[in-house]
């Protein structure tokens, strides 16, 4: 029995850390991405297309964007005035994006 819930438990950690983005995203990594691609529309975490629908903590909970999957996903395949970036950016240095964003955020952009 104790075999049997270690190698459970075992396969739910492997799982876990090969199928969650953020466990490998290199937020400075992201810093020098996002610099390069985002930061035209989005330096200091503001956003001068919509403006109330900025990169702060707060917007990201608002509209459902405050999770890494929620910004690849938007990241990746772009919405309304974004565009997409899937053909830009390869899927690993979305995610440092997205891990970079994430830690702005909890920083106030600061």
């Amino acid at each position: 029995m104790k075999k049997i819930l270690s190698v459970l438990l075992l396969g739910i950690a492997i799982f876990t850390f090969a199928f969650s983005s953020s466990a490998l995203a290199d937020a400075a990594n992201g810093a020098k991405l996002f610099s390069s691609n985002c930061a035209s529309c989005h330096a200091g975490g503001k956003n001068l297309v919509q403006a109330q629908k900025t990169l702060k903590k707060d917007a990201l909970e608002k509209y459902g964007m405050n999770s890494a999957e929620a910004i690849i996903a938007q990241v990746t395949n772009g919405k309304n005035a974004m565009p997409a970036f899937k053909g830009r950016l390869k899927s690993n240095q979305i995610e440092d994006i997205a891990a970079y964003i994430l830690e702005q955020a909890d920083k106030d952009w600061k």
